[in-house]
This record gives structure tokens, C-alpha cells and sequence, in this order.
């Protein structure tokens, strides 16, 4: 039986192989850069409001660049392996499960990720249309609502864990430790989430129109086979600039 530190660095495990498989194909690597900074402009143009909101526009940009952006992990990656095993024998329970439903979030993303990308016909910019026909050509319904679920479940949680004064503190403390040992990246990916979610005195109404929306956009991906016919998909994905 897997213990929870295998767990996660079993996930861990797949994010990089995946990556390998974009290394070792050029091609596939570049169309899998092309897919995340549309989905990146993608989101900046649904969650725009969140975006610039005064309460909920630091976890906004947290989900944007962080859970889910451009941005090539590997160093925060290659860290968090580093230090697998002292999460597991040093922390609860509850917080462990926080990891290793986000080291899942992150090898997911990328498997769906790679796969949009091999479906991703054509050259040249991606428009609305192929999107859409990458997105249904891939299919998988139900990990798309698994990663959803994760994305929410791992929200809820840093709403909870942000609110314990002492792992607020404990963090903080551990700046000049992370830095000495080489965990920088880590440390500050780990501060903005916990600070961008303290900031918003309660997750729940962000999170709220997050889902709602994310899986509103997802069942007109799924339903309709040309954006033109779906104004909800045009108007979240449409001709991005």
C-alpha cells in the first residue's frame, strides 16, 4: 500500500515525464506552450472582474500564475520532491491531504494539457475555433470535473489553513531556512498562496464564482461544436488579442 509521501511523489513523478515527453518532442512542446498562454489569456478574460477586485484579485492572480499559468515549474517542482518527506512526518494529516490533491491538480492539468496540445490541428495562432475542436477532440469529461473538484477542494482547504495564525507565522519563519537550503522558489510560491487567501477574510464567495463559471464554460466546450453558435464560448474565449 502506498504511503501518502509515495503519493504524492508518484504525481510528482508523472509532471515530469510529461515534460520529458514535450522535451523530446519539439514540436508537441511548442503547441503545448501556444495552448497554456491561450488558456492563460483565457482566463484573465472570464475572471477579469476577480481580477481587479480589491478583496479577491491577489487569489485570482495566485489561481492564474500559480496553480495554473505559462510558467515552466520545474525548479518549484524539482523543491517540493526535496521536501516531501518532511511534510508528511512533520505536519497533520489534513494538510498532507492538501498536497497531495495539489501534486494530483498539477499532473493532471499537465496530462490534459499534453493531450489538447497533440489534438491542436493546424499552424499558426490558435483561434476560438480550434480550441474548441482541440478541447472536444480530447474529450475526458470526467477528468475535466475531477480537476475542477481539485482546483476547488484545494481552495477550500487554503481558506482554512490560512486562517491558523501559527502555520501563518511558522511560514514566515521559515524565509532565511528556504533560502539557505535552496527552497526560494517553493518558499514564495507557498507565501503568495497563503497571503493572497488571508487577504480575502473568507474564500468562500470567490471561490463560488469561480467554479460556477469555470464549469459553465466547460459544459458549452463540451456541447456545442462550433464557438460561433455558443455566445457563453465566444464571449469567454472568442478572438483573444
Amino acid at each position: 500500500m502506498a504511503t501518502p509521501a509515495q503519493d504524492i511523489l508518484d504525481e510528482l513523478s508523472k509532471v515530469e515525464a510529461l515534460r520529458e515527453q514535450r522535451r523530446a518532442d519539439v514540436g508537441l512542446g511548442q503547441r503545448t506552450a501556444a495552448l497554456r498562454d491561450y488558456q492563460h489569456r483565457r482566463f484573465a478574460r472570464t475572471h477579469a472582474d476577480l481580477l481587479t477586485h480589491p478583496q479577491y484579485g491577489a487569489a485570482a492572480r495566485f489561481f492564474l500564475e500559480d496553480l495554473y499559468g505559462p510558467t515552466d515549474f520545474g525548479e518549484r517542482d524539482a523543491q517540493f520532491v526535496r521536501i516531501v518527506p518532511a511534510i508528511v512526518r512533520m505536519f497533520p494529516a489534513g494538510i498532507v491531504g492538501t498536497v497531495r490533491e495539489l501534486a494530483e491538480l498539477h499532473a493532471l492539468s499537465e496530462d490534459l494539457d499534453n493531450a489538447m496540445a497533440r489534438n491542436l490541428a493546424g499552424k499558426g495562432p490558435i483561434t476560438a475555433s480550434r480550441y474548441v475542436a482541440a478541447w472536444q477532440a480530447t474529450g475526458r469529461a470526467n477528468d475535466r470535473a475531477h480537476q475542477l473538484a481539485l482546483v476547488m477542494r484545494v481552495g477550500e482547504q487554503l481558506d482554512v489553513m490560512t486562517r491558523s495564525r501559527m502555520l501563518r507565522n511558522t511560514l514566515r519563519l521559515m524565509r532565511v531556512p528556504a533560502r539557505t537550503a535552496g527552497l526560494a522558489a517553493l518558499q514564495a510560491f507557498l507565501e503568495r498562496g497563503f497571503d493572497s487567501f488571508a487577504a480575502m477574510g473568507g474564500a468562500g464567495p470567490f471561490l463560488a464564482q469561480l467554479q460556477a463559471r469555470e464549469a459553465h464554460l466547460m459544459q458549452c466546450l463540451f456541447d456545442c461544436a462550433d464557438s460561433d453558435k455558443s455566445p457563453d464560448v465566444a464571449k469567454a474565449i472568442g478572438q483573444l488579442p
